[in-house]
């Protein structure tokens, strides 16, 4: 099992949200770059970062501190949060990201998505990010009428091979991840399903790996201890 350590970023601090709500932000580190190289030092093999300010404000994006983070680092490193146009992909991956996660503009604007596979079929990801099984947008403050499965099947037509799946309701909660969804999900079609939200403790872990899916992305356990990479590489 892969477990892909999360660094959410806003204002240069690495935090955490409570269900995406950004009124409930906790502050879980003071330098990411610091945390970028405990993770590297505890075995990741990827890791996930979020620019939580650009997701709300493509003029406040992170671009420096995500440049640092990437010429930093080892190992490949997946971005996401609001990445909603062909020159915010450009300079992402020109300043080192193996991955990019796109959200709302998946669902909003298929040309860009079209294009952004185009150009970089290997390294474009989706986040499908549900709540009550539809699919939510801008940073998770909108929630669509479009079904979660719906949706995965249609950017799986168009090339999509890796999805991040987080139900909001259980992000940040530490009350185990959605399995039903996520493995309907996994059934549903044929791209690697990385799970996101809701992982606790070990059990989560095995019971994510149980359904078939072999990615997992963990954001506050690791913060509180409750998982350790080389812990989580034993199951």
């Amino acid at each position: 099992m892969k477990i892909i350590p999360a660094i959410d970023l806003i204002n240069g601090k690495c935090v955490r949200l409570y269900q995406g709500d950004f009124n409930q932000t906790e502050q879980v580190a003071d330098d990411p770059i610091k945390q970028l190289d405990h993770f590297i030092e505890d075995g990741a093999e990827l890791i996930h970062i979020v620019d939580l300010d650009g997701a709300r404000d493509q003029t406040k994006r992170q671009y420096q501190l995500i440049e640092q983070l990437c010429k930093k680092s080892s190992v490949p490193i997946q971005i996401g949060g609001g990445i909603r146009s062909m020159d915010t992909v450009d300079q992402l991956m020109n300043s080192g990201a193996s991955r990019l996660v796109i959200g709302t503009a998946a669902i909003e604007d298929l040309t860009f998505l079209k294009q952004a596979i185009a150009k970089y079929p290997e390294a474009i990801v989706v986040g499908i990010d549900a709540k009550n099984g539809k699919v939510a947008t801008h940073g998770w403050e909108t929630v669509s009428t479009v079904d979660y499965i719906e949706f995965a099947k249609k950017i799986e037509g168009l090339g999509i091979q890796t999805i991040v799946f987080t139900d909001i309701s259980k992000d940040g909660t530490m009350s185990g991840p959605n399995l039903d969804q996520l493995k309907v999900l996994n059934q549903a079609v044929s791209c690697k399903i990385v799970a996101s939200g809701g992982i606790s403790h070990y059990d989560d872990i095995k019971a994510v790996a149980q359904i078939g899916i072999e990615e997992a992305i963990v954001g506050k356990a690791i913060y509180q201890k409750k998982i350790t990479l080389k812990g989580a590489r034993q199951i």
